[in-house]
């Protein structure tokens, strides 16, 4: 609580009164004077028993103000989501009041804070836009109201509502919303299919009509029997396969593409890959390096994606060092069936002896796919004109890094891994073909 401009604005008022008699009385009679400091008494005596009844009155009015914040269930980095802030007036009068919120520090915050006129018995919804700008949990305070009292002489601080804690997750909504349509197109051009082979394997399929070549053990006789003519079964090949991503959580992912860093990037392909994998029957597990240690074993069921964002929606880049030899002797005691192997990383050439060593170790018993971040500075180097000196240099610097870069590569798909060299903001798309392409070849 604090006293208003209005009331503020009037007690200067007196106070300037006041001097002005001061000066007056070299000027004034003495009853005339004593006339006005009366009348100066009696206003100011007024202002303030005034004041104090506006207090007192609206000390009790303000338990009659109700606030309440709508958010939704999650938020997405990146994406503006509305919150909606519910004020109620059950008081006698309306009110004047100035609307805002505690939102948290990982989002940005527009048309708030917002000042509101609510008629008595009423109310008002205050609407603002919010914009995440970090993942993890993002924690709401209460609802702060600035309230006028009834003659605006004073000014009322509460807080209504309730603290809330909504997760902010990465932006896989978008991605799998507005490409996905045209990522499964492209696909199709590509000529890979989503559709598991037929066979003799172990996983039954479906029931049709027995056809000539069909075994004798394939005929359902119950179905058969209720059709009146031979039914078989169909089974299919038994393709359900282990995925392992392992992310780079490593100093390299600080680096910024457009409003996402590459760990961002990183985690957006590896959600969608997720999900495409999960779609085809095949198992999901996740292990982080340089940084954070997290481990979730291979889960399968399309709904298993829900238990992989909700691993990984707070997870953050660290300024460790990359360590791809420590990172495979983990994966190695933590999983010995075989399975396909994804690793998320941004590559120099100065990572080549320990990423060797590693793959030495892990490729014996594992497939290996290195989802590669590529800058897109380099391209953009490389394409620059060169017209003196200085860019010369750049081009003569760039085009040696690529070069060791292209030779790492190149020796690391001699030792028979699969290697997605791309844009961080194109990693889902090409690592997606990448994974489909090894399914379709029979490779997993």
């Amino acid at each position: 609580m604090r006293p208003s401009k209005r009331f503020l604005l009037i007690l200067v008022s007196a106070i300037v009164f006041a001097a002005v008699l001061a000066v007056a009385r070299i000027f004034l009679t003495k009853e005339s004077i004593e006339l006005l400091v009366t009348v100066w008494w009696s206003i100011y005596l007024s202002i303030f028993a005034i004041a104090l009844i506006d207090l007192f009155f609206w000390r009790y009015e303000l338990r009659e103000i109700y606030a309440e914040r709508s958010t939704p269930g999650s938020l997405a980095l990146g994406v503006d989501n509305e919150i909606n802030l519910l004020i109620r007036n059950e008081c006698s009068n309306s009110i004047h009041i100035l609307v805002t919120d505690e939102y948290p520090d990982e989002v940005q915050a527009i048309n708030i804070p917002r000042p509101l006129t609510i008629a008595s018995q009423n109310f008002a919804n205050v609407k603002y836009n919010i914009q995440p700008l970090k993942r993890g949990d993002a924690n709401f305070g209460f609802i702060c109201l600035s309230v006028l009292s009834h003659m605006k002489l004073w000014q009322f601080h509460i807080k209504r509502g309730q603290k809330e804690t909504v997760k902010i997750y990465p932006n896989f909504r978008s991605i799998s919303h507005f490409r996905t349509l045209g990522l499964h197109n492209h696909i199709g051009q590509m000529g890979i299919h989503l559709k598991p082979r037929r066979g003799q394997g172990l996983d039954f399929h479906q029931l049709r009509e027995f056809r000539e070549g069909d075994s004798i053990n394939q005929i359902d006789w119950n179905a058969t029997s209720r059709m009146r003519k031979p039914i078989s079964r169909e089974y299919q090949d038994e393709r359900d396969q282990d995925i392992i991503f392992l992310l780079d959580c490593g100093r390299r992912m600080h680096t910024k593409y457009g409003v996402l860093s590459h760990f961002d990037h990183i985690l957006n392909a590896f959600l969608l890959t997720s999900h495409v994998a999960l779609k085809q029957g095949d198992a999901v597990g996740m292990m982080t390096f340089a940084g954070s240690d997290r481990w979730i074993s291979p889960l399968k069921g399309q709904h298993s994606i829900n238990t992989l964002l909700n691993h990984v929606y707070d997870l953050h880049s660290s300024t460790d060092t990359s360590d791809f030899s420590q990172a495979v002797q983990k994966l190695i005691t933590r999983h010995r069936k075989r399975a396909l192997v994804i690793i998320i990383t941004n590559l120099h050439d100065e990572d080549s002896d320990d990423l060797k060593q590693a793959i030495d170790l892990i490729s014996k018993q594992h497939l290996i796919i290195i989802a590669n971040l590529r800058e897109k500075f380099l391209d953009e180097n490389i394409l620059r004109p060169v017209d003196n000196f200085d860019s010369a240099l750049n081009f003569a610097g760039t085009s040696e890094y690529v070069n060791k870069r292209h030779r790492l590569l190149e020796q690391l798909r001699n030792q028979g891994v699969f290697i997605a060299d791309t844009l961080p903001h194109l990693l889902h798309i090409d690592l997606i073909n990448e994974y489909l392409s090894l399914k379709r070849r029979g490779k997993i």
